[in-house]
């Protein structure tokens, strides 16, 4: 039996549910979002909460039961409060501005780095050395801060690089005389 999958999800208030077949449509306060499950899964609406349950006993059909629950729990999450990582630029030199849609870093390169934001995030920079990505899709603000830390991940000798705040970065000692 699936720990996670038992549990059903709640609805905060301000947020709507709309089950058609095995398409889950989430209104909310920050946007709108659907998922399709599998056909190994049912989903039910009753009492303020969208309850999932497997068709059968097999593997996968439990595997698909509690993976889909918690699909449906991110929709709920990601349209009523939205999801946010927060990024950290370290070295001298290493800065970060907003300017319209696009991401200006500079990071030691001899020429700044032009990272454009897709559509549905919101990229902001409180401070030079501080990014933080914001949206209603876990995955997508996932993908576009990894995509940003790409551009210049953290080394192991001095710590220079982009960082998710409060990531350890293992740190190795340089050479000896």
């Amino acid at each position: 039996m699936s720990r996670i999958g038992k549990k059903p999800v709640a609805l905060p208030s301000g947020v709507t549910a709309d089950i058609k077949g095995q398409t889950v449509e989430v209104k909310g306060p920050k946007g709108t979002r659907s998922f399709t499950a599998t056909d190994l899964v049912s989903l039910e609406l009753e009492d303020g909460a969208v309850k999932v349950t497997p068709v059968n006993k097999t593997k996968v059909a439990r595997q698909q039961w509690g993976m889909t629950r918690t699909m449906v729990a991110n929709l709920v999450t990601g349209v009523s409060d939205g999801f946010k990582k927060e990024l950290e630029i370290q070295g001298v030199g290493y800065r970060a501005q907003i300017q319209g849609n696009t991401l200006k870093l500079a990071l030691g390169y001899s020429h700044d780095v032009n990272f454009d934001v897709p559509a549905g995030i919101t990229v902001t920079c409180p401070k030079q050395t501080e990014i933080v990505v914001e949206g209603i899709d876990q995955q997508l603000v996932g993908q576009v801060a990894a995509n940003i830390r790409e551009w210049r991940g953290p080394e192991p000798y001095k710590g220079k690089g982009i960082r998710y705040k409060g990531e350890f970065i293992f740190r190795k000692e340089g050479k000896k005389k």
